[in-house]
């Protein structure tokens, strides 16, 4: 937002420098991100000045160049070749001298240097209207009136604008503070703290009186929740035409073009006081009739920049008795604004939903000055005010009588709000006891009143336009904002706390396995929770009904609430592969939303993520795609850093996956991973393998919160390594030998392990290999080979028994 000093001065009339006022509204909050000096004109004109022309003869080496001298109040005249058809003796005109920098319309400059031109000597240049940006005109030099005396500056001839615009950085809450009146409310109350006490000077509009009842409009509002006040009155007899130059001026120092008066002044209260306003041309309102409603959604509707649009059933319109003229609160429409054939208005000052306008102008993908406002919530008592004064403005610039009573259509008032203040909690959440005298006077200084006042606290009506201060604390906030954050004191003392969280706390054990999966190659990723309901279509699993949607989302892409984490973490694999990264390892922590019948849930996940080869490419390895077996190893790595180590593996069943497993631990499934579906993957445009694994981290933190853990020492004792070279039917698994094994042997037998596997030549048809290593300790004494050989026996005949396998 800008805000130009000059204009911010006409309400105080403060002494302060740019630099001082930028620091105190940065203090206040209203930060100011630059501070840039502006111009009427660029340059300001330094180095012209106004000159008499003594001579002038015609150039003798060029038809169409003249040889003038100019007086310009030195000590001899310059010598000047002028192009001008119009340059003639005894005119005043302004010269730019040696040295003086003069700018073109698009900003680019150019300096007057000493030179000859056709062989003849020239110190200097006569300017024409356009070279001093004082118009558009280049058919001749400027001639000035001949009572202007020599050698006078140019800046103070025309009255060149000097002035400042601060580059305000504003937050959403602060609506309050969109224009030069609401950063001057901010302004007056910072220097009250610094016992400068300065009256806030309003534009009048006591002046303001119906001439004539000749033009009336029937106004209508169909739709009062969306439309809570509309105020408007009718216009006659101006003229549309360029604006003065102090109103163009103003404009153009905050960054606006100015097209024409009457438009212009709608602008020019809209920066100075916040409430938008629309001028109607009152010949094209059909039956001189005003109506605020919805239209059928689909109607046409062409807005100013010659855009067809298709409106929405929910888009409030301002109609006349046939047509819409107009998007309420966000833009007009082509064929109802003002031309310059237009003689008499309608001018419209509303208080309009801001949701409503916020939906409306996001649908049509308009942000425009007017909706920006609205949408934050502009005041609402200060709509038949600003009337007034863009009505004053309008007949002082382009004529015409004021032809209506004000229609003012305000069925139910805008409450101010009602807050209790608490001076303890007051002095709680700002660490610091300010003084209650400077409590009240900084509440008084914002306009908000103290209705009474005890030993506990004090009872506040806060103004409807302050919208962001509805609470205790908002208020607080205001206080300490006024006082200053500096002034805030700050101890040398420094307290702390022990805390006594859990070491099973959620962040920590978060903490834990990121470290753990970063320091094995993966990188953590962070998707947006909003996706687009069109995954659901992927998969059978996730439900169209269990979508939670967004009530005013930023587009479709972004309206619902995601059910898995597996989409978003294709979509950054996507990503990657197309800026040639394709062998990616990705985890992150999120969260799933559902909508079920009786509640709404979410559920906390960690997603893992592998594609492409397991290392990089080196000369000495050999490349090796990322498999099932590589995120499975993975996975049990997170399980038994987190001491899970007992946990049943079942086929997944699951329509995401092409083939994996389920993890689960009695009645709770901790993981489903697997090969991700080619159809899912090509949705993605990805061609290669993703293997994905989907973790319940809920799961996971309820059952880690009962384990315990046990230290013992290290055995002294020596382990004993046997291995089998089982001959084994194809379709039994590691995981049955495993368990056959601990259930032989409980408690001597500490782990096995299956190191080779071989299929094909010189085995039986249907058959495969698996070489399996056993490892056995006693934590008590030395195993002897009795021992050993009838453990080795017990699993020998185990292994016969219960899977028909055979030693080779």
């Amino acid at each position: 937002m800008k805000i130009s000093y000059n204009w911010l001065k006409q309400f105080l009339k403060t002494e302060w420098t740019p630099e001082q006022t930028s620091e105190l509204l940065t203090d206040l909050g209203l930060e100011v991100e630059g501070l840039e000096p502006y111009q009427s004109i660029k340059g300001g004109l330094e180095g012209v000045v106004v000159g008499e022309v003594l001579t002038c003869i015609k150039h003798p080496n060029a038809d169409k160049l003249k040889i003038t001298t100019v007086d310009i109040g030195e000590e001899s005249p310059l010598q000047i070749v002028c192009g001008a058809p119009n340059v003639a003796a005894g005119q005043k005109v302004p010269v730019a001298t040696i040295g003086t920098t003069l700018y073109t319309d698009e900003g680019e400059s150019w300096t007057i240097k000493k030179g000859k031109i056709r062989g003849e000597a020239s110190h200097g240049m006569i300017c024409a209207e356009d070279e001093l940006g004082l118009g558009n005109s280049h058919e001749g030099i400027l001639v000035l009136d001949n009572k202007v005396k020599i050698g006078t500056l140019a800046a103070d001839l025309f009255d060149i604008e000097n002035d400042y615009v601060f580059e305000i950085g504003l937050t959403p809450n602060r609506a309050d503070a969109m224009s030069h009146l609401g950063t001057a409310r901010d302004l007056k109350a910072g220097l009250v703290q610094k016992d400068i006490n300065l009256e806030l000077i309003t534009p009048s509009v006591s002046a303001f009186q119906v001439e004539n009842r000749t033009l009336k409009m029937d106004v209508n509002v169909v739709n009062k929740d969306l439309a809570p006040r509309y105020c408007g009155l009718t216009i006659t007899g101006l003229k549309v035409k360029e604006s003065p130059s102090w109103l163009q001026n103003r404009l153009k120092a905050i960054g606006l073009s100015p097209i024409n008066n009457i438009v212009d002044a709608s602008n020019y209260v809209l920066h100075e006081l916040g409430q938008p306003l629309h001028a109607f041309d009152a010949f094209k309102i059909s039956g001189n009739k005003i109506e605020v409603k919805t239209v059928e959604a689909g109607t046409k509707f062409t807005t100013l920049d010659g855009v067809e649009r298709e409106l929405h059933e929910d888009d409030l319109m301002i109609c006349d008795a046939e047509k819409p003229m107009c998007i309420a609160g966000v833009f007009g429409g082509e064929y109802s604004g003002v031309s310059e054939n237009t003689t008499n208005i309608f001018l419209e000052s509303a208080y309009f939903n801001p949701v409503s306008v916020r939906k409306t102008a996001k649908r049509h993908g308009l942000n425009t000055d007017a909706s920006f406002r609205f949408e934050r919530g502009i005041d609402p008592n200060i709509t038949e005010y600003a009337l007034k004064r863009a009505a004053l403005l309008i007949q002082e610039i382009a004529g015409g009588e004021i032809t209506s009573d004000i229609i003012d259509i305000y069925p139910k008032k805008i409450k101010d709000f009602e807050v209790r203040l608490s001076f303890e909690n007051a002095k709680k959440l700002i660490g610091e006891e300010i003084p209650r005298e400077v409590i009240k006077r900084i509440l008084s200084s914002l306009d908000i009143k103290v209705n009474n006042v005890t030993e506990a606290g004090l009872g506040l009506t806060v103004p409807a336009y302050r919208n962001d201060v509805q609470r205790e604390a908002d208020v607080i906030e205001e206080i300490l904002r006024v006082y200053g954050y500096n002034n805030v004191k700050t101890t040398k003392k420094l307290n702390a706390s022990i805390s006594t969280t859990s070491r099973f706390e959620d962040y920590k054990i978060q903490n834990v396995v990121g470290n753990q999966l970063a320091s094995q190659g993966f990188y953590e990723i962070l998707s947006n929770s909003l996706t687009t309901p069109n995954y659901i279509g992927l998969s059978e699993q996730l439900k169209d009904e269990h979508n939670i949607t967004m009530l005013n989302p930023l587009s479709n892409d972004l309206s619902v609430m995601r059910q898995s984490l597996l989409f978003s973490g294709l979509e950054s694999i996507s990503f990657n592969i197309n800026r040639k990264r394709a062998d990616l390892k990705f985890f992150e922590f999120g969260k799933t939303y559902h909508n079920y019948k009786d509640k709404r849930e979410e559920f906390k996940h960690l997603s893992l993520f592998v594609t492409g080869n397991q290392n990089f490419e080196n000369w000495h390895t050999q490349n090796k795609k990322s498999d099932f077996f590589l995120m499975k190893g993975h996975i049990v790595s997170i399980l038994e850093r987190l001491g899970i180590s007992r946990y049943t593996e079942t086929p997944i069943n699951n329509d995401l996956f092409s083939e994996g497993l389920s993890i689960g631990l009695g009645k709770n499934n901790l993981v489903d991973f697997g090969l991700v579906k080619k159809p899912i993957l090509k949705h993605f445009d990805i061609s290669q393998d993703v293997i994905y694994a989907d973790i319940n981290w809920d799961g996971i933190l309820n059952i880690i919160k009962h384990h315990r853990i046990k230290f013992k020492p290290i055995s002294k004792y020596p382990e004993v390594r046997r291995d089998f070279a089982l001959l084994l039917n194809e379709d039994i698994a590691f995981e049955a030998i495993y368990k056959i094994a601990k259930q032989s042997e409980k408690q001597l037998l500490k782990d096995v392990n299956l190191f080779d596997v071989y299929q094909g030549k010189n085995l039986p048809k249907g058959k495969k290999s698996y070489a399996v290593s056993f490892l056995l300790q006693d934590e008590n004494k030395t195993l002897n080979d009795k021992q050993i050989d009838k453990i080795m026996t017990k699993l020998q005949n185990n292994f016969e028994k219960q899977l028909g396998a055979e030693l080779r």
